[in-house]
C-alpha cells in the first residue's frame, strides 16, 4: 500500500514535470509547489478518508529534499556543524563534526545510495561504472564528492562528501577559538603583511584551510591576489582578487586543467601574491619556482609535522619529470619558503596551531636548517627563541621582533 507521503511526493513530481521545472535550479518554485499540494491533501482530508500525512511541517521538508535536494542526506547537508558525510555502506553512514566522527541512526538501501549517488553526478556530468570505478565531482553548492564502487570496495560504494564551508575566519576569530595565542597570531600577522612565503601543513580537517583563509586576510588591501585551488574553499574578501578553480576531464577524457596549469597562468596575471589551496603533486614545482623569483605567497600541504612538510616540498617537485633533481629543489625549497606553521587535532577534536618553524634559507646536503619561533608545550603555544629570516621586512613596516614574540625584556 502506497502511503500518504510517497502519494502526494508522486503528485508534486507530476506537477514539477507538467510545469518544465528543474529541481535542482528553481528549488523556491519547488517549495511552493510541494506547500500547495500538501494543504490540497489536507484539505482533501476533511471531507474524504485519507491516509494520515503526519505532521505537515515535516512531510513538506521530506518531499522538498526527496525532489529538489538528496533525500535523507539533506539534513546534514544543511547542518553548518556538519563538515563532513560519508557512506561505508547503507546502514553505516557517518558525519563529521568539529573534527569528531559520529555514526548517525540513518539507514538507507542499496538502492536509495545508488540513486543518490546518480542524482549527485547528474549536474556534473560525471559517471562511474566498471570501466571508471573512481569518480570526483563537484556538487553545485560547492562541496567534493568522491565515489568508489565494487569490485574495488569489498560489497557496497563508498560515498564521501566534503561540505563547502565558506570560511571566513580571522587570525582574531582563531585567537578567540583557542587554536592559537595572541602573541603568534600578532606575528603572523606582521609575517604576511612583510610578504613572507608561508606554508600551512597539518593533517586531514586540522583547519589547514581556515588557517591560510586567516592568513589572506591579513594582506594588505593594496595588493593583487591571485588564488589557484582544486575546489573553490578560499573566501577572500580583498578589493583585487581572482579566483581559479581545476577542472576535470569530461566523458571524452579531454578537457582537464590541472592545478600545475594554473599556477602557470596565474604568473601571467600580474599577481603580487599567489595563492594555493593544495600542494599535492607536480605544481610544487611551479609553486616554487614562482616563490623564488620574488613573488610572495602561501598554500597549505598535509602533513605531520612542520619538518615533514619541508622534506615533502623536496619530494613533490621530483614528480615533475626526470631532469628535476634534488640537488635543485632542497636549496629552492630552503630558499623559497619562510615559515611553517603547523597545526593539529586534539582528542577532542579542538584544532591548534602546533608549531611555528621558520627557515633559515640555508641547507647542508638535503637537510634545511629550521629554527622553532613558537612550540607546543605544557598544551600552549609559547615563543621558542628562534626569530624568522628577512628581518629587514619586518622592520620597513616598524615591527620589533622581540616586541612581536613577547620575549622583550
Amino acid at each position: 500500500m502506497v502511503s500518504a507521503l510517497a502519494r502526494v511526493e508522486d503528485e508534486c513530481r507530476d506537477v514539477v514535470r507538467s510545469r518544465n521545472i528543474d529541481p535542482s535550479r528553481d528549488a523556491p518554485e519547488v517549495r511552493r509547489i510541494v506547500e500547495s499540494v500538501v494543504a490540497a491533501y489536507l484539505d482533501r482530508s476533511i471531507s474524504v478518508t485519507l491516509p494520515s500525512l503526519g505532521d505537515p511541517s515535516v512531510a513538506t521538508r521530506r518531499i522538498i529534499d526527496n525532489i529538489a535536494g538528496y533525500g535523507p542526506l539533506q539534513p546534514y547537508l544543511d547542518d553548518r556543524s556538519v563538515e563532513e558525510i560519508w557512506i561505508n555502506e547503507p546502514g553505516r553512514v557517518f558525519v563529521a563534526r568539529h573534527g569528531r566522527s559520529e555514526l548517525t541512526t540513518l539507514v538507507l538501501s542499496e538502492t536509495e545510495v545508488a540513486d543518490l549517488v546518480e542524482r549527485m553526478l547528474r549536474p556534473s556530468g560525471r559517471r562511474i561504472d566498471l570501466s571508471s570505478p573512481f569518480v570526483d565531482a563537484m556538487l553545485p553548492d560547492g562541496s567534493r564528492l568522491h565515489v568508489v564502487i565494487p569490485q574495488i570496495t569489498r560489497r557496497h560504494m563508498a560515498v564521501n562528501i566534503r561540505k563547502f564551508i565558506v570560511a571566513r575566519a580571522s587570525l582574531d576569530e582563531l585567537v578567540s577559538l583557542g587554536s592559537l595565542p595572541e602573541p603568534a597570531a600578532r606575528f603572523l600577522e606582521a609575517s604576511v603583511a612583510a610578504g613572507l612565503n608561508i606554508l600551512v601543513s597539518g593533517g586531514t580537517q586540522a583547519g589547514k584551510t581556515t588557517m591560510l583563509n586567516a592568513l589572506c586576510a591579513a594582506i594588505p588591501a593594496r595588493e593583487r591576489v591571485i588564488t589557484a585551488e582544486e575546489v573553490f574553499e578560499l573566501s577572500l574578501e580583498l578589493p583585487d582578487v581572482v579566483a581559479m578553480q581545476t577542472r576535470q576531464a569530461n566523458l571524452e577524457g579531454t578537457g582537464e586543467i590541472p592545478l600545475r596549469r594554473l599556477v602557470k597562468e596565474a604568473l601571467r596575471m600580474r599577481p603580487q601574491r599567489l595563492i594555493v589551496g593544495e600542494v599535492r603533486q607536480e605544481e610544487c614545482l611551479d609553486l616554487l619556482i614562482a616563490l623564488n623569483s620574488g613573488l610572495p605567497g602561501m598554500c597549505t600541504l598535509h602533513a605531520n609535522s612542520a619538518r615533514e612538510a619541508l622534506m615533502k616540498m623536496c619530494t613533490l617537485p621530483l614528480l615533475a619529470g626526470e631532469n628535476v633533481s634534488a640537488a635543485f629543489v632542497v636549496p629552492t625549497v630552503a630558499q623559497s619558503v619562510d615559515l611553517v606553521v603547523h597545526l593539529g587535532t586534539d582528542v577532542d577534536g579542538r584544532r591548534q596551531v602546533r608549531e611555528i618553524v621558520a627557515v633559515s634559507g640555508r641547507c647542508e646536503g638535503d637537510v634545511i636548517e629550521t629554527s622553532d619561533i613558537f612550540t607546543l608545550r605544557d598544551g600552549h603555544l609559547r615563543a621558542a627563541g628562534g626569530f624568522p629570516p628577512h628581518l629587514d621586512q619586518y622592520e620597513r613596516l616598524g615591527f620589533h621582533m622581540p616586541t612581536l614574540l613577547g620575549t622583550a625584556a
